[in-house]
């Protein structure tokens, strides 16, 4: 009797001690499983915060972004002078007169004997000088120049803005007949204008002629023998 209650009681202490083992490696799992559970709460965490460094790095705008176009498209373009480099052209402003830098126009008139009224003004947008020397007046093929009608050379002038030069030619200043009979004169601003214009004037005769220097006023411009 007292055998069997001793090995009961052994067995129950060997369960009791079985069961005390059991309990401790339990105890022992669920600790481990929470640490676990841990890192890997811990883990997404850190992940999360990689992403969020990669779009604030990608953010920074990049050095071409930053850098200034070195050729832009919109590039001033060059300005473009005012001053003409070419006689005619608008532009000119303080150089001597060429021909075709003028508007000519010419007058029949009877004061003086008879002579041509020459009328000389810039063309729009240009200001030039014309020297003080004769106008450069040619007749015919064979360019019959004419001569001095005044003893001095008159002052240089300036036209632009409406200004008209006025010069007067005499084709014929001898007593006797003969002489070549023309319907235009050639006119040039000095010996070295590369333009000279040729002007009609109806039919004249052409003998020993000459022309005055440049005037403002028309009355000053008559040629007397």
């Amino acid at each position: 009797m007292f055998g069997n209650r001793n090995r009961r009681k052994a067995l129950l202490v060997s369960a009791a001690l079985v069961g005390g083992a059991l309990l401790m490696t339990a105890c022992q799992d669920t600790d481990g499983g929470g640490d676990a559970g841990a890192a890997q709460s811990s883990s997404p965490s850190a992940g999360t915060g990689s992403p969020s460094a990669g779009p604030s790095e990608s953010a920074e705008p990049s050095a071409s972004e930053d850098a200034p176009d070195a050729s832009p498209s919109g590039s001033p373009e060059e300005t473009p002078s005012t001053e003409g480099t070419e006689s005619g052209e608008p532009g000119r402003v303080g150089q001597v007169c060429g021909a075709n830098d003028l508007s000519w126009s010419t007058r029949s008139m009877s004061q003086g004997g008879g002579y041509i009224l020459v009328m000389a003004k810039a063309k729009s947008g240009i200001t030039c000088v014309l020297p003080a020397a004769l106008p450069t007046v040619a007749f015919g093929s064979d360019g019959t120049e004419a001569g001095p009608a005044e003893q001095s050379v008159g002052k240089q002038i300036t036209l632009g803005g409406g200004t008209v030069a006025y010069a007067g030619v005499n084709p014929k200043t001898t007593k006797t007949d003969g002489g070549k009979e023309l319907d235009s004169i050639i006119l040039a601003i000095g010996d070295e204008d590369a333009n000279p214009v040729s002007l009609t004037v109806g039919t004249i005769t052409v003998d020993k002629p000459v022309v005055t220097n440049w005037h403002t006023v028309s009355k000053d411009a008559v040629p007397f023998n």
